[in-house]
């Protein structure tokens, strides 16, 4: 436990380390006055719904879960048959960081696909999107992408839209994995809906924790012809809230002025001030371009370990030296700074 007296302590291994926004604690107070009627039936989740419209339009619902491993295979599940299948980069965090979620609890399929920067393109999803009739194959209805991606790399309106139209064409859905959408939003100086509802997504996962939340993403339905089922699955899946308020409550506070935008355009401020700070580091290989909060890099051996005593964060591949150094709400130019200051000093003695 932290001592009143220590200094805070902000670490690069993710954004969900990052505590709760003051403008967020402040909206779970407020919303803690009173009775409101439970399972959804709130002032503050009606609220939500109009937020979420006027960023998605006017056919936009919007369903509030725990967290973004419930969003996304909640998002699935109403969006897939039984013998459905889900066309995903080899790195999406439905992939690699659910632990079989989709497969076990949702019971889909996924068709993954190898890409150098974790984005799909046409082409790409031509690779598993086959097969249809054959009763030995899962049968492909949705390609899912994720903004911005694992490898912190940000697909624009065009690229979207592009995949969209490809996969309607071969009459699959697209769902939008957006747990850093307003990292790409900032990045891009663009609205949500530029990303989402205006290039042809048919259900998002929108995410609040990585973003200043101390719980609670939503599943939005785009085009409520996508999926099946959801208000019951939502309960099948162990993701309806009692107090849903607390969830909504959050989500307003987030997304009905700028404080989404505020806090993910610092963060890639920071993520930027970071690669600039190491760019020129002797022995630290950039290796992919920072396009919102994520920095990616490669160091020399050993170096990784003793920079963990300093500050937290994760190995992307060990065995190529390559780490994640993630930036958050709350990291300050002081944290960056010193942290640029450490990566040198622990360089040059693995160097000499």
């Amino acid at each position: 436990m932290t001592s009143s007296h220590a200094p805070l302590r902000r670490d690069f291994a993710s954004d969900n380390y990052a505590g709760v926004h003051p403008e967020v604690l402040a909206a779970l107070a407020e919303a803690n006055g009173g009775h409101e009627v439970a399972y959804g039936a709130d002032a503050w989740t009606a609220r939500l719904q109009d937020v979420l419209r006027a960023h998605f339009g006017p056919t936009a619902q919007g369903f509030p879960v725990f967290n973004g491993t419930g969003a996304n295979v909640l998002s699935l599940q109403s969006m897939l048959p039984r013998w459905g299948a889900v066309v995903c980069a080899e790195t999406a965090h439905v992939n690699t960081d659910e632990n079989g979620a989709p497969e076990r609890v949702g019971g889909l399929k996924l068709l993954t696909v190898p890409t150098p920067d974790g984005k799909l393109t046409p082409e790409l999803v031509d690779r598993q999107a086959w097969g249809w009739g054959d009763t030995h194959r899962a049968q492909p209805g949705v390609v899912s992408i994720t903004q911005s991606t694992e490898l912190g790399t940000v697909y624009t309106p065009q690229e979207i839209r592009d995949l969209t139209e490809h996969a309607h064409a071969l009459g699959m859905r697209v769902h939008l994995d957006g747990s850093r959408l307003s990292n790409a939003a900032a990045a891009l100086d663009v609205t949500l809906g530029a990303l989402t509802s205006d290039v042809g997504v048919d259900v998002l996962s929108l995410g609040g924790t990585k973003n200043g939340l101390m719980f609670g993403e939503a599943v939005v339905v785009l085009d409520p012809e996508a999926v099946s089922g959801i208000e019951y699955l939502r309960k099948v899946d162990m993701q309806l809230a009692s107090k849903m308020r607390f969830a909504s409550a959050q989500l307003v506070a987030l997304f009905e002025g700028d404080l989404w935008r505020r806090s993910a355009a610092h963060a890639n401020a920071m993520a930027a001030r970071l690669r600039a700070g190491v760019e020129s580091v002797p022995g630290v290989r950039l290796t992919q371009p920072t396009e919102s909060n994520a920095v990616f890099a490669a160091l020399p051996a050993g170096v990784a370990d003793q920079l963990r005593e300093v500050r937290r964060f994760y190995d992307w591949d060990a065995a190529a030296g390559e780490v994640r150094w993630m930036c958050a709400f709350d990291t300050t130019e002081a944290d960056v700074d010193a942290f640029v200051a450490a990566i040198r000093a622990a360089v040059g003695t693995a160097t000499v």
